[in-house]
């Protein structure tokens, strides 16, 4: 499964079945840039066990605003619509994994 984009009017929705990755950047973020592959290995490798969506937070901001985003990217973790993890920055494959697999 490919990592989706989503918006502010498709993201509750999108999160709120299963164990679902949101990640909350920005096109012009050198993190979030940095982060990209990585999400998309992951995907890879997950498959339909993790959900892997994308947020623009400078076009969808009511998103932004209800997760309280102060930085990014923001990868908020959601088990079938609750948030039940969140990270702020980079963070590895390895990291991202083991975060999935935890609440998996």
């Amino acid at each position: 499964m490919a990592v989706q984009n989503l918006t502010d009017q498709t993201f509750e929705q999108e999160t709120k079945e299963g164990l679902v990755l949101a990640d909350l950047g920005a096109p012009w973020c050198g993190p979030c840039k940095m982060i990209a592959p990585v999400l998309d290995e992951l995907d890879e490798e997950t498959g339909e066990e993790l959900k892997i969506v994308q947020l623009d937070v400078d076009s969808n901001p009511e998103t932004a605003r209800k997760y309280d985003v102060m930085s990014i990217p923001t990868l908020l973790f959601f088990k079938d619509g609750e948030l039940v993890e969140n990270a702020v920055g980079f963070r590895t494959k390895e990291e991202l994994a083991g975060i999935a697999k935890k609440h998996g």
